[in-house]
């Protein structure tokens, strides 16, 4: 009999998933890792009994946190991300002309797992001379550092365990200080239909912090119930207004070669349902 895998971060309701070879099963100091394989949907990488990507959807979570900002800014040059300990917003941060991206994951398992038993999502990024890999606490790193980046990247877990520190104000407070003029900061908000509080809380937060914020949503299959909204806030820049024409200009200067985003992605991404637009007002 196949094993099984079931997730129940929503409580009462359940994804399960055949776990046709089971490649990892243990803990780090911070959290439980599973990693398996499944037909459908390639290697699984579970994080304290919740998924957060398969080789199947990855792509569409992770060019959208990375592309919509960077594209927008134009001329992006350094990029901080927090979290991220699979590659995967690396990989695609890297694929702009950028001089340094860094990374700040709380958790080298992670890594060290994802780089043995899922390297198709990281690709050579790890090995790239202008990335800069941390392994430490990203709330101190943004507390404490003074350097500034045009993007902030917020890959985290949903609002449990080590990942609930990174949806706190305080926060966002040091993100601010440490963004460029035109910086902006990306941030998970989870599936709106079913967690819907934890948009409401980053407007909330957001709205006193940046000069210009909201929302744009990915269709990533995996985390289901419909599309997952992704949060932004920034200072000299509005991703919500943006030139069509420059947008598919900057893809096409770039050769940029994606699975999911493109020109009309972009536009298309800032059209908010009712229900999600009730929730931030």
């Amino acid at each position: 009999m196949t094993a099984l895998f079931r997730e129940r971060l929503h409580g009462s309701l359940e994804q399960t998933m055949d776990i046709d070879t089971l490649l990892y099963d243990g803990k780090t100091d911070f959290q439980e890792i599973k990693i398996f394989e499944n037909k459908r949907l390639g290697r699984v990488l579970v994080l304290d009994g919740i998924v957060q990507t398969t080789e199947a959807d990855e792509f569409v979570y992770h060019e959208m946190l990375v592309h919509v900002p960077l594209i927008a800014h134009g001329n992006p040059k350094k990029v901080l991300i927090i979290g991220g300990g699979d590659g995967g917003v690396l990989r695609e941060a890297l694929r702009h002309p950028i001089d340094e991206c860094v990374m700040v994951e709380i958790d080298p398992g992670v890594t060290e797992l994802c780089r043995k038993f899922i390297p198709s999502i990281c690709g050579d990024a790890f090995d790239d001379k202008r990335a800069r890999v941390m392994f430490e606490d990203g709330i101190k790193f943004a507390a404490e550092t003074d350097e500034k980046f045009d993007l902030i990247v917020v890959d985290s877990t949903d609002p449990v365990g080590p990942g609930e520190v990174l949806f706190r104000r305080s926060f966002y407070e040091s993100c601010a200080r440490i963004l460029s003029d035109r910086g902006s900061i990306v941030i998970q908000n989870g599936v709106p239909l079913l967690q819907g509080h934890e948009i409401t809380g980053t407007h909330h937060n957001f709205r006193d912090l940046f000069q210009y914020h909201g929302f744009y949503l990915a269709g990533v299959p995996t985390y289901y119930a419909g599309p997952m909204a992704l949060g932004w806030g920034g200072k000299g820049l509005d991703l919500a207004r943006h030139d069509p024409q420059a947008i598919a200009a900057g893809i096409k200067k770039l050769g940029l070669k994606t699975r999911y985003y493109n020109a009309a992605i972009h536009q298309a991404c800032f059209a908010l349902p009712e229900f999600v637009r009730a929730l931030i007002k």
